[in-house]
């Protein structure tokens, strides 16, 4: 495992740039820019649908994936989500699909190690058992977040069934406090993410709803040829989403009707929380399936109110409301404001909002080219990250259909599409680099959730993929073992004074000398019903100049620290600046 070292307020990778200067003499000429390296690294997971012909509705939306680090030893872990039979009396022995592994969600602990050549090996090893992890639902999602501020990271599962926490107990296990933290509602859910909302140092926590559905009211839906299949989301009446206020002593209390002003709810997948319109105080953002999305913006009281519709985001810009699924927001353009991207239906193409700064957003979907790009996909996990390292934020979309396409009823479940991957062009439109990107994006799989974050610690994102019925994917990021690239970068784990925990909706503004300033966001949620890394990582191109960083943590108290090296991971604690 990579060590950490604490000097002062700044906690940095023992291998630093020396590391880096051993990548750069031990770069390959590979031109696949990711690889898939799940099998190698020991992260041998298929995902298990539970299938039987019955098409039963919550088979096609899992699963999402986590990625977070457990065990505090400075490395991403993975949670991978699993499900399971559906229907009374039924066994897996009439699963179209057989399982290949246990039963339940899985734990894999990431062993990481630095080589002497300054590559790295990654080596996931399954604790699910001696956990204490134990998923017993029909496994939709996952989020993670320290909800007691123990400066130990927690776990939420979303269920077909009733949702599950877990505590963890600072020593490679975990406690199931569903029941008693009052946030095990039963239900169809989807992604939720933590969030401090009303700014009182803990971790509140949001859950998106899906469709109020049950074994017992599954319908029946066909094609014009009669064929069966999914039926689509409108089929069922949408069901409330839910808002958990946290109280501090390990409990939360339902306060979605007296917070949510309106309680107007749609079909919810996706979920992203940031401070929208700049005012110091936390949004959030709710993609619908089928219906008008919502933006909760923060009234500094305790309350949201939906105000998607005036700030453009309900609908798209000719007026539809269509099938959101994923959803992240970042500062694309680098004017100092988050912006949104989610995944569409196929046919609808994905959609591109950009803010101004104040919380009004103008859809830019088809001017970007990322509408018309994206046109054949069915997108679900998704997030802004930059892959290059050149200061300017890319998208990936992981995908696969809801329905059967034309000609495929001899598969099992024939779903399959290929991932995108689009560049930044750094003029407001994107680039489809797919096909530059490895084989891992010519291979089609029913697309899910998908986490990101520096998984190897070597300064670059990777992402895990989570696929409907196959196997969970680990695509590493090669661009520091690329010959030719001369990146730079600067990773920062913003953590807060009580319990050292993640500090999610914190703001960080990269000041660079002679260039304009980089504004990046703490956040572990948004792409789809999956958890990402909560640090940062701030791509500064052939930069080699140390940056100011500016943070704006979300108490509203700001704090500078005046030199932070580059090609190295940071942890600035608040409070502690120099």
């Amino acid at each position: 495992m990579l060590a950490w070292v604490l000097a002062g307020a700044t906690a940095m990778l023992a291998c630093g740039s020396s590391a880096r200067d051993s990548i750069s003499s031990s770069r390959s000429s590979n031109a696949d820019w990711f690889v898939d390296r799940a099998a190698d690294a020991g992260l041998r997971f298929i995902h298990f649908n539970g299938m039987s012909g019955a098409h039963y509705f919550p088979e096609v939306m899992p699963p999402g994936v986590g990625l977070f680090d457990f065990d505090n030893d400075g490395d991403l872990d993975v949670f991978a989500v699993q499900g399971r039979m559906l229907g009374a009396g039924k066994t897996v022995d009439q699963a179209i699909s057989k399982p290949t592994g246990p039963a339940g969600g899985r734990l894999f602990r990431n062993d990481v190690t630095a080589n002497a050549d300054g590559t790295r090996t990654l080596h996931f090893v399954d604790v699910t058992d001696r956990s204490g992890i134990h998923a017993t639902e029909y496994g939709i999602g996952v989020a993670a977040g320290d909800m007691d501020n123990d400066g130990w990271v927690d776990l939420y599962l979303t269920n077909f069934g009733r949702n599950q926490l877990f505590r963890n107990n600072h020593d490679g296990t975990f406690t199931d406090i569903s029941r008693t933290s009052g946030t095990d509602a039963d239900g169809f859910s989807s992604s939720a993410a933590f969030v401090d909302y009303d700014r009182d140092g803990w971790l509140d926590l949001y859950v998106a709803q899906y469709v109020r559905y049950t074994i017992a009211s599954d319908r029946t839906c066909t094609d014009l040829a009669g064929v069966r299949g999914y039926c689509p989301p409108q089929v069922y009446t949408a069901a409330p989403d839910r808002l958990y206020r946290n109280r501090g002593d390990g409990t939360f209390v339902d306060v979605t009707d007296r917070a949510l002003l309106g309680r107007s709810f749609g079909r919810g997948l996706g979920v992203v929380t940031a401070d929208f319109n700049n005012d110091g105080w936390t949004d959030i953002y709710v993609a619908n399936d089928g219906g008008e999305n919502l933006l909760w913006m923060n009234l500094h009281n305790g309350t949201f109110r939906d105000e998607a519709l005036s700030a453009g985001v309900a609908v798209t810009g000719e007026g539809h409301a269509e099938a959101s699924m994923g959803v992240d927001a970042g500062d694309f353009d680098n004017d100092g404001d988050d912006d949104l991207f989610m995944t569409e239906l196929n046919g609808e193409g994905s959609n591109l909002y950009v803010n101004d700064g104040k919380g009004v957003f103008e859809d830019r979907s088809a001017a970007s080219g990322l509408g018309p790009a994206s046109l054949q996909f069915t997108g679900f996990g998704t997030a802004w990250f930059d892959y290059d390292e050149d200061g300017w934020l890319d998208l990936l979309s992981v995908n696969g259909r809801v329905q059967a396409a034309e000609g495929t009823t001899a598969e099992a479940f024939p779903m399959h599409q290929r991932k995108l991957l689009f560049r930044n062009m750094r003029n407001g439109r994107f680039e489809d680099a797919s096909s530059q990107a490895g084989a891992v994006f010519r291979q089609p799989q029913v697309g899910r959730g998908a986490a990101f974050g520096d998984i190897d610690n070597d300064g670059d994102e990777d992402v895990v993929v989570a696929n409907d019925g196959g196997p969970a994917q680990l695509l590493i990021n090669t661009l520091h073992e690329r010959v030719g690239t001369a990146a730079h970068w600067v990773g920062l784990r913003l953590v807060g004074t009580a319990g050292h925990r993640d500090m999610p909706g914190t703001r960080v503004e990269i000041v660079r000398a002679g260039a304009s300033s980089l504004w990046r966001r703490v956040r572990a949620d948004g792409s789809y019903a999956s958890a990402n890394d909560p640090r940062i990582l701030v791509g500064l191109a052939e930069s080699t100049a140390a940056p100011r960083v500016r943070v704006h943590w979300t108490d509203g108290r700001v704090e500078e620290w005046t030199s932070v090296a580059v090609d190295q991971w940071h942890t600035l604690v608040e409070g502690m600046f120099q």
